[in-house]
């Protein structure tokens, strides 16, 4: 194969040669000198896509993909309001057969301290659900100021190909950059996730894995009653229930399904944005350090995240707890404190700093 171009490209490059040679600039015809140009274009054009130190496979995999990433972006951007809807409107169908379903059953069976106990957990659950769920919605990310040469940049944005602050990326939904992006726009939020509202989105992810966990053991009995109750539905006779007992004992198992599915899959988004934030990084940047760990790794040296403060301290600077009283106060209850830092200066907080020396250094 290799014989066969060179065969087809040797005359070529010799013909090109020799009208060098001659001085065709002179002698050539106009169309033979623009034959000329187009060819060393197209030359540098393939050279520039062929030995590019920052193209590969990955690269390629995401030209291929570029145009699906466009049309998904564009579905985000049309029907994230439907999916917020699609949200509240399952949680409250949720409280509602909570409520209307639950609550008459549960009277006539638990004792006073335990129902006590169901009373202030689940109430406390759901504030903390609803108000965690609005400030993600409706809290801006956080964007860089525009038009300021004062900031400090550290690396090229791809999509602009203009430099940008530390922890900033372009969001191809917004078509702007995001300070500390975690997710582009998730659809059940309409919003990015980013800096001023990271807090508020990993709380509700957080709070509303427990409410579907505690929904899902708390009604098991129940499910499994209302279960046999219809799977004698069409016995012969039919059993005598009447319509609200019938209407009770599908929503208790649409309860227990519903509540059951989201814990498993939030659950485990949860449990993956724990872990992030355990490493003091974002979704992103897992996927740029990880990159870079490697480079060096084949250099012999080794990478140190400079925003890993440690696993505790990577959970305090998160959650702004820089007291002990803040566990309760910022963290237990509803609270809308900003968090540490502009999102765009990236120091730590002084009683931090000390400890995090050592793993700061690169």
């Amino acid at each position: 194969m290799r014989g066969q171009r060179s065969l087809l490209l040797g005359p070529a490059r010799l013909c090109l040669r020799l009208l060098l040679l001659l001085g065709y600039r002179r002698r050539c015809p106009p169309l033979l000198r623009s034959l000329v140009q187009r060819w060393r274009y197209g030359k540098v054009c393939l050279r520039s896509m062929l030995y590019n130190s920052f193209g590969g496979g990955e690269t390629a995999v995401d030209a291929a993909f570029e145009p699906i990433y466009w049309l998904v972006d564009n579905v985000i951007r049309w029907f994230g309001v439907v999916f917020v809807v699609l949200v509240i409107v399952l949680t409250s169908s949720i409280v509602a057969i909570a409520y209307l379903c639950v609550l008459p059953l549960i009277l006539r069976t638990y004792s006073v301290p335990r129902l006590c106990w169901h009373f202030f957990y689940s109430h406390w659950n759901l504030i903390l659900i609803v108000f965690h769920y609005y400030q993600a919605i409706t809290t801006p990310p956080g964007y860089p100021p525009q038009g300021r040469n004062d900031i400090a940049t550290v690396s090229i944005c791809k999509k602009c190909i203009y430099p940008k602050p530390a922890r900033t990326h372009h969001c191809s939904i917004c078509n702007r950059w995001v300070l500390a992006l975690l997710s582009v726009n998730p659809t059940w939020l309409n919003n990015c996730v980013g800096h001023y509202n990271h807090r508020y989105f990993f709380s509700f992810c957080f709070f509303m894995t427990l409410g579907c966990v505690y929904c899902s053991y708390g009604s098991w009995d129940l499910f499994r009653e209302a279960y046999a109750a219809i799977e004698t539905y069409h016995q012969t006779p039919p059993p005598t229930f009447s319509f609200r007992e019938r209407v009770t004992h599908k929503s208790l198992v649409y309860l227990w399904f519903l509540c059951s599915s989201v814990a498993l899959a939030l659950g485990a988004l949860t449990a993956w944005h724990a872990v992030l934030i355990s490493r003091g990084e974002t979704s992103i940047e897992r996927h740029i350090n990880k990159k870079e760990r490697r480079r060096l790794q084949e250099k012999g040296r080794v990478f140190r995240n400079p925003y890993n403060y440690g696993c505790l301290d990577n959970w305090k600077v998160f959650l702004g707890v820089d007291t002990g009283r803040h566990w309760l106060t910022r963290v237990l209850l509803p609270s809308s404190h900003l968090p540490h830092g502009n999102g765009m200066s990236w120091e730590p907080p002084p009683w931090v700093t000390a400890h995090s020396a050592s793993v700061m250094a690169v």
